[in-house]
């Protein structure tokens, strides 16, 4: 499978009477978009506002980033088992609108929802503060519930994202880059003298309001199976889930997978790059103990010297990490973790509720119950008394001058898994 990703650079976003790119502006007729969106009648109401790095602004509580997409050849839609077929995708080409992104936020689904400050000190601990972001504030019926609201908003941030894709439709990038994933027979054999390495992609899927969809399934509905990096990086895995804001994976960053850059980057020079396992984290021992199996099993056939482990979410997840490392490390396949810790506020707790010795090859994206103060903003979009309950913040964390006070927990993308943005630890 060859993907070409064409990225077309976007430096500002404005609301004109068209939706367009013209010399790398993005134009989005608001009312337009408007009216697509309303036809979900269980939408009430909605806003679209724009912000731009450095401006004072504070959204809060965010639920998903979306980068806006259009697939121009080759099988498949964007989005799909959601905006398009089940068809598989991961081949062609897809064109992204690099530097603009779709914010959703409205009321509060889960406690487990974030903040994004356009500026200040919040700024630097968020990688989606560097965006321009068109951010959609959903009012829903009152009378659905949780996961439906979810639902909505959800479809909402896609079918937006789908929309404003298809204005780089007919643009020439400024950068395309090619990815090919051939077939195991191919790739076991094209550098014979070079360690091959996979990597093992681990999803949140525990349970309501932690989902994960993968082509449109719940990936707590899958076993541990094959996949394309290519697939991912063409849309294959969506966001679904309310884990804490620090470390879960927005739709934008399964977009814009860093370990898979790495990995190709890489590959041919310093290992094989042979492929990679998607798999789930689990509720339940015997669940936990199923998929851990099968992921062993899957690296052993594959026959994989190496893998890179990234987790999502944190605490009980913990186990299935530890469990995916040790599984694979006893089959002779070493393995290198990739996390965040939850130290305690002073760093001196224990880090990961499960650890084993065999996992001594870890990193880390820095402790989340790291404390910061969060200047008030000339504007909030969205609801924020949520700071005394979101996790992160804690009662009295919201102060009357509109200061907030919170662990990073609370900042969207401080502490991805997956290393998508700055924060790392030394150990000695």
């Amino acid at each position: 499978m060859k993907l070409e990703l064409g990225k077309i650079k976007i430096n500002d976003l404005q609301f004109a009477d068209e939706t367009k790119v013209d010399s790398g502006v993005l134009y989005v007729n608001k009312d337009e978009l408007i009216s697509i969106l309303k036809k979900d009648d269980r939408i009430t109401s909605i806003e679209l506002e724009i912000v731009h790095p450095g401006d004072s602004v504070r959204i809060i509580p965010v639920k998903d980033v979306i980068e806006p997409r259009v697939k121009v050849e080759g099988p498949g839609g964007v989005f799909p088992g959601f905006m398009a077929s089940e068809e598989m995708v991961g081949s062609g080409r897809t064109h992204a609108l690099q530097g603009a992104a779709i914010v959703t936020t409205g009321k509060i689904v889960g406690f487990q929802e974030g903040i994004i400050d356009m500026s200040g000190p919040g700024a630097e601990y968020t990688p989606f503060s560097s965006l321009h972001n068109l951010v959609m504030t959903c009012d829903v019926d009152q009378e659905l519930k949780q996961h439906e609201h979810e639902e909505v908003l959800r479809m909402a941030g896609l079918k937006a994202a789908k929309y404003l894709g298809e204005a780089g439709r007919n643009i020439e990038p400024d950068i395309v880059d090619s990815y090919e994933h051939k077939p195991y027979h191919e790739a076991l054999a094209e550098f014979p003298d070079l360690p091959k390495v996979g990597y093992v992609y681990m999803l949140q899927s525990q349970g309501l309001l932690h989902d994960t969809y993968v082509y449109g399934v719940d990936a707590k509905q899958i076993l541990p199976t094959l996949i394309s990096p290519t697939e991912v990086m063409d849309g294959a895995v969506i966001s679904g889930n309310c884990v804490s804001a620090c470390d879960k994976n927005a739709t934008y960053v399964h977009q814009n997978h860093p370990v898979i850059e790495d990995l190709y980057r890489y590959h041919g020079k310093e290992y094989n790059f042979i492929g990679m396992i998607v798999t789930n984290e689990n509720v339940t021992l015997a669940d936990k103990e199923r998929s851990s199996n099968y992921t062993a099993k899957l690296a052993e056939m594959l026959g994989l010297d190496a893998v890179i482990v990234s987790e999502e979410g944190f605490g009980n997840p913990d186990a299935d990490l530890i469990m995916n490392c040790t599984k694979l490390e006893k089959k002779g396949i070493q393995t290198v973790l990739i996390t965040d810790e939850y130290a305690g506020r002073d760093g001196a707790s224990q880090s990961l509720a499960d650890a084993d010795p065999l996992g001594d090859a870890v990193v880390t994206a820095g402790n989340a119950n790291q404390t910061i103060v969060l200047p008030a903003m000339d504007k909030v979009i969205g609801q924020q008394n949520v700071a005394d309950v979101i996790a992160g913040g804690f009662d009295g964390s919201l102060n009357k001058d509109g200061s907030i006070k919170v662990e990073i927990q609370a900042i969207t993308g401080s502490t991805n898994e997956l290393g998508f943005h700055k924060l790392t630890a030394r150990g000695y």
